[in-house]
């Protein structure tokens, strides 16, 4: 299972409109984006078993974890998900087409905001307060991005992998990869592109709850990346599988059984430790309770946090942005007792 590459930019910020757990924060890259260009203070902070770390950036939520145990009994406490994936398209409509009418999606809303021209719409298979969900955001006059090395597919779970790839072709779309089982395994897969040639890989995967299932990233070094999602992401290792025939090792981290819930899929290519991550593909966004305990977490165990928590200007929506070890980035955002997690896409872009 491989593919293609990644970066972050503009969106906007939408919440749901009561106070929902651990629900429907969902952060677009217009709003979050505005708020990172106008605070790029990277920091990185590691410390020990009895490490004292504090939030400076509200005073009135100052955070403190007495050790790493304490962070970690709070992260393992906290209620997350995976609420939506961001990236950037050069044509809207087009993309839109290609997602309902091959893809099955549905679009659940779309939003247009000219004074900074930009668009973004939200799809998925479901509402968004109980199902992953892909953000498109369209910048007005840019009809390309790069995909970069990083980035490499996302996955979808269909009832029947040969029709869904006999109708993305009808339609005009590009199929990559044949229906076939799975290099070193049984499921039967294919993969096809949309208008932008963000890889897609289907999956033969009937009946499952959350079609959108798989977000692959590319990472330099496997152990580091599982331990940072783990310990600052409070995911779980879901499975890991070693290729050496093929010279990879995939890792499926996530918040709950693979069947039912999307999951990240990290992706070590033996002897590869960098990706190019482009300008195209930005975040992922994830649902937790308390932001700024968040961005210490992330702090404590190795990552970057590169927009301290705190409010975004003239609404309720509490934000930070942090990056993993690989550059990859997540917005973790709260409004009410919802809080997202997004990670940015490369160490020195902010």
């Amino acid at each position: 299972m491989r593919a293609l590459p990644a970066t972050a930019g503009r969106g906007a910020v939408a919440c749901a409109a009561a106070p929902v757990p651990r629900r429907s924060l969902l952060l677009s890259t217009a709003a979050a984006g505005a708020a990172l260009n106008a605070e790029q203070l990277p920091l990185r902070l590691t410390g020990g078993a009895a490490a004292k770390i504090r939030a400076p950036a509200d005073a009135a939520q100052a955070v403190t974890f007495t050790s790493t145990d304490d962070a970690l009994a709070w992260t393992n406490k906290d209620n997350r998900r995976l609420l939506h994936v961001v990236y950037r398209v050069g044509d809207l409509d087009k993309t839109i087409k290609f997602y309902t009418e091959c893809l099955g999606m549905k679009v659940l809303r779309k939003r247009d905001i000219p004074e900074e021209k930009y668009t973004n719409a939200f799809l998925g298979y479901g509402p968004e307060d109980s199902h992953f969900a892909i953000e498109l955001a369209y910048n007005y006059g840019v009809d390309k991005y790069d995909i970069g090395a990083g980035f490499g597919h996302f996955g979808i779970g269909v009832n029947d992998v040969a029709k869904t790839v006999e109708l993305v072709r009808a339609k005009g779309g590009k199929v990559t990869r044949e229906p076939g089982p799975v290099k070193g395994g049984k499921t039967v897969i294919a993969f096809v592109e949309d208008p932008d040639g963000y890889k897609f890989e289907i999956l033969e995967r009937p009946g499952t709850p959350e079609p959108l299932c798989q977000v692959m990233l590319r990472v330099g070094d496997l152990d580091r990346a599982i331990s940072f999602y783990e310990k600052a992401c409070g995911m779980e290792l879901l499975r890991k599988r070693d290729n050496p025939e093929y010279k990879y090792t995939v890792a499926m981290m996530g918040y709950g059984p693979e069947e039912k819930n999307a999951v990240l899929e990290l992706t070590y290519n033996y002897g590869v430790s960098e990706y190019t991550k482009g300008n195209a593909y930005a975040q992922i966004a994830i649902g937790t309770d308390d932001v700024y305990k968040t961005a210490e977490v992330v702090k404590l165990f190795g990552g970057q946090v590169v927009r301290e928590p705190g409010p975004l200007p003239g609404i309720s929506t509490k934000i930070t942005a942090i990056l993993d070890p690989d550059g990859w980035k997540s917005v973790p955002g709260s409004r009410c007792l919802s809080t997202t997690l997004t990670l940015p896409r490369s160490w020195s872009s902010l």
